[in-house]
């Protein structure tokens, strides 16, 4: 059984990654290049072209809300500010994070810890489309989320389903276009509504014939813009729904064992689904934290929601990055865990924590980044960051190092306007060891 299960691993790695296929581009464009037979050009879109196939992947943990980095990756237990959260040791010597996170601690060794970052804006519109985007927001242009910027440059045209999935709500992909808006998933437990064609392939294939008909008089009478769009969205719809891969989003299949170890909640169940999606070769995956305290907008009480955010929130989040390491997914598929700020020093009037983005934590692990370490630091009283500051815009490069993305890569906007997938910011390299 032991034999069979590295074996399927195997297999999944040369399916997703193909390794051998991009080594032999390699070899071959160079001998190309040398020969005078293959331009610069030529070699730079195989190459780009492989890139998409070789199976890179990120799966985003969004804190919605703001969490509160003295409650989760950043304790004061010596200070007032700290409030009542303890500090618990992790598996890593030195380094501590809040009570309630007993799982994640077990797996620091995999994870690296930010606790400088810092930014202004601390309104949960404006920070939560940044802490997307990269951009603040504008009223002359939707940016496109970064989902959608890595989609773009890495994801694999040929594989039948989405390129970006959201359990949850989350930032569409802008000026970029339907091909890269993000499947939304609400139930993470069922398979998503109206995937099925209710009618043999051979009629609905008829019936899409039809519908290209149709959009072809629609197309000369000039809605040629229009309909583009349409059948860009249609022919994604169609690939998924009839592909046998959409079995990927019925986690009914997995264990009972898999089930308890991810937790029995709805963010639980979005990140077993969300490696069930990578492992196919989906390219992005968001999930956003929901649980009985809501989300981590903590004004109120917050030792009592944030131990229920945490109850679902920690087995999870262990749980994937176990998960993902033992099917030897992690290597190629980037975790980041992050919101959109953090929360006051001070405790309120009513037990609770305020918007405060001039400091806050994200977390990272797989794909290249070193885990078992910590990124800057607070000052001991939570209020400022004390050393290597990390901007928004350092964190997005950081993401794109991971993942092989340049993210100087420009695209044009509907206005004609060049914009960067990242524009500013450098990668963090004590990330990467």
């Amino acid at each position: 059984m032991e034999l069979l299960t590295t074996q399927r691993h195997e297999q999944v790695r040369v399916r997703r990654h193909g390794v051998s296929r991009r080594g032999f581009l390699h070899t071959v464009s160079a001998g190309a290049l040398a020969a005078g037979t293959l331009s610069l050009r030529d070699a730079m879109s195989l190459q780009a072209a492989e890139l998409r196939k070789q199976g890179k992947s990120m799966i985003l943990l969004w804190m919605g809300g703001g969490p509160s980095q003295f409650e989760t990756f950043d304790p004061k237990p010596n200070h007032a500010n700290g409030g009542e959260t303890k500090a618990i040791s992790t598996s890593v010597s030195g380094i501590q994070i809040a009570e309630g996170w007993a799982k994640t601690a077990a797996v620091m060794d995999e994870l690296a810890i930010i606790r400088s970052m810092t930014n202004k804006e601390g309104s949960h519109p404006r920070a939560t489309y940044q802490m997307h985007t990269g951009y603040i927001p504008s009223g002359s242009v939707k940016h496109p989320s970064l989902a959608a910027s890595i989609a773009k440059e890495i994801s694999n045209p040929e594989f039948d389903l989405p390129a970006v999935v959201s359990v949850g709500a989350t930032q569409g992909a802008g000026f970029l276009g339907v091909q890269y808006e993000p499947f939304m998933v609400q139930d993470a437990s069922r398979m998503p509504q109206n995937v099925a064609t209710g009618v043999p392939t051979n009629r609905y294939n008829r019936r899409l014939g039809l519908l290209d008909r149709l959009e072809d008089e629609f197309a000369d009478r000039g809605g040629d813009v229009v309909v583009k769009n349409h059948r860009d969205l249609y022919g994604k719809t169609s690939k998924m729904v009839l592909s046998s891969d959409l079995k990927a989003f019925d986690i009914s299949d997995e264990p009972s064992s898999m089930k308890e170890m991810y937790g029995d909640s709805n963010f639980g169940r979005g990140c077993l689904l969300a490696r069930r999606l990578v492992e196919a070769g989906t390219t992005f995956v968001e999930v956003s934290s929901r649980g009985q305290g809501g989300n981590w907008d903590t004004h109120d009480n917050i030792y009592e929601r944030v131990g229920d955010l945490t109850a679902s929130i920690d087995p999870a989040t262990a749980g994937l990055i176990t998960d993902l390491k033992d099917r030897g997914l992690l290597e190629n598929t980037l975790v980041v865990w992050m919101g959109e700020f953090g929360r006051t020093p001070k405790i309120n009037a009513r037990g609770g924590r305020d918007h405060y983005p001039r400091v806050f934590n994200a977390a990272m692990a797989g794909c290249g980044i070193k885990g078992g370490q910590v990124i800057g630091s607070s000052t001991a009283d939570g209020t400022a960051v004390a050393d290597d500051p990390v901007t928004a815009n350092d964190l997005f490069c950081s993401i794109c190092k991971s993942l092989d993305v340049d993210p100087r890569k420009e695209n044009m906007s509907p206005l004609g306007r060049p914009m960067k997938i990242v524009d500013g910011g450098a990668p963090v390299e004590k990330l990467f060891g």
